[in-house]
């Protein structure tokens, strides 16, 4: 998990409880998967006897930071940023303790605190004579950025961030005690302009580490789907979803994944890595990876239900796994096919399987086709095959009091909505 460390700091690790910081940016009011490996940086500190700091950006917030980035970002007022560092903690304490009493308690600050009563001619006196201009354009962030917008270039808003971030780290080190900072690769630059900072104002002396950014092995960008980032909240990324993504993802990215994302020792992965090997069709890694995530990140329950889920389509006889999910995760498992209202007064009197799939859920387009795809097996309603295309279909076939699903072949669905 580390790209680059500065000198002296494992040395200052291993001789005291050390304040560490990562920093965070609250421009959305969840965390997404990229923001896990900085996370998981903090909860391997703090299980290790340090003190972890979460700082959410709330003044670099309403700026951006260019690293990485191709334009600026849009700015957000103090009412969300409050909400979204609001929904944030909740989120890290899942994987931090902020509330016992250890001396090394994590604790969470938003540097909007400390910088809303700077004054710009107090900054720039106080903060911008130590750090010159010259040491500022040597930072590949800024050098990558201006040489990506030649003919836009870089708002002096934007050039300033590095100076904002430094001036975290120099607070943190004044106030809170903190030596250390940890942050992606693309960090290096603003991390270090801090450590200078704490150098040139304080005398004193500050640290640094960074983890790899973290990709796909393909070199696409990692955490992104088509449906955009997976986040951690469950009402942005379902803990059905969640789970899918990690159990999708290939051999190679769960080699390295399963290191960085879960607790699990050097043994039980070394155990896994030998069972893929094995049989790599089982992908125990995928599956252990996806089972350790998404109950951190969510709970037990919240897995066994996506692991539930994950088993109806590809289960032949899931029929108990699909009475026992909730209606959120049943529509997700199959969101995108075919859905039809049927009345509630049909189901309840009963109707023969062969006059509802043909009528008024017309999954096949004729009787004689349903009857024999009934008979060479291919017909299912709640994933149990239908023998019988008469068979009445009644209230007690209704999935949560609402639904039904019908299945034509191996791969079309319908779902019922009882209305």
């Amino acid at each position: 998990m580390i790209n680059n460390i500065m000198p002296g700091t494992e040395e200052q690790l291993n001789k005291e409880m050390t304040s560490a910081y990562v920093g965070i940016d609250p421009t959305a009011d969840s965390l997404h998967i990229g923001h896990l490996v900085s996370i998981m940086m903090l909860k391997h500190l703090q299980r290790a006897g340090h003190r972890p700091i979460a700082l959410v950006g709330g003044a670099t917030g309403m700026i951006g930071d260019p690293s990485m980035k191709s334009q600026e970002r849009v700015l957000i007022d103090e009412p969300t940023l409050r909400h979204n560092q609001e929904c944030i903690r909740k989120q890290l304490a899942r994987f931090l303790d902020f509330d016992s009493d250890a001396p090394n308690h994590a604790v969470l600050v938003n540097n909007y605190d400390w910088m809303k009563e700077f004054s710009f001619l107090g900054f720039i006196r106080d903060i911008g004579k130590h750090i010159t201009v010259n040491y500022m354009m040597a930072k590949d962030s800024v050098k990558k950025r201006l040489a990506a917008n030649a003919d836009h270039g870089m708002s002096f808003t934007e050039f300033s961030y590095q100076l904002l971030q430094g001036y975290d780290f120099l607070y943190l080190y004044e106030h809170e005690g903190c030596r250390l900072q940890m942050g992606g690769s693309d960090q290096w630059g603003n991390i270090t302009t801090g450590t200078e900072l704490i150098r040139r104002i304080a005398g004193g002396e500050a640290f640094a580490i960074t983890c790899p950014l973290i990709t796909k092995a393909d070199g696409t960008k990692f955490g992104k789907t088509e449906g955009g980032n997976v986040w951690l909240d469950p009402e942005r990324t379902s803990p059905y979803k969640f789970y899918q993504f990690w159990l999708n993802v290939s051999d190679e990215d769960a080699a390295r994944y399963i290191k960085i994302f879960t607790d699990l020792n050097q043994e039980e992965i070394a155990a896994l890595e030998a069972e893929q090997a094995a049989d790599p069709g089982a992908r125990p890694l995928q599956r252990r990876l996806a089972r350790e995530i998404t109950t951190m990140v969510h709970s037990e329950k919240d897995c066994e239900m996506a692991i539930e889920a994950s088993k109806i389509l590809f289960s032949k006889n899931a029929t108990e796994a699909l009475h026992h999910i909730d209606e959120r995760t049943l529509l997700q498992v199959f969101d995108g096919v075919k859905q039809f209202e049927v009345p509630r007064s049909l189901i309840e009197a009963g109707v023969p399987a062969i006059v509802l799939l043909t009528e008024h859920a017309p999954l096949f387009p004729s009787k004689g086709e349903m009857r024999k795809m009934t008979m060479n097996g291919g017909v299912s309603v709640n994933k149990e095959k239908l023998t019988d295309q008469n068979t009445v279909i009644n209230a007690s076939h209704l999935l949560g009091d609402k639904y039904i699903l019908a299945q034509k072949g191996k791969k079309e669905y319908c779902l019922l909505r009882v209305v």
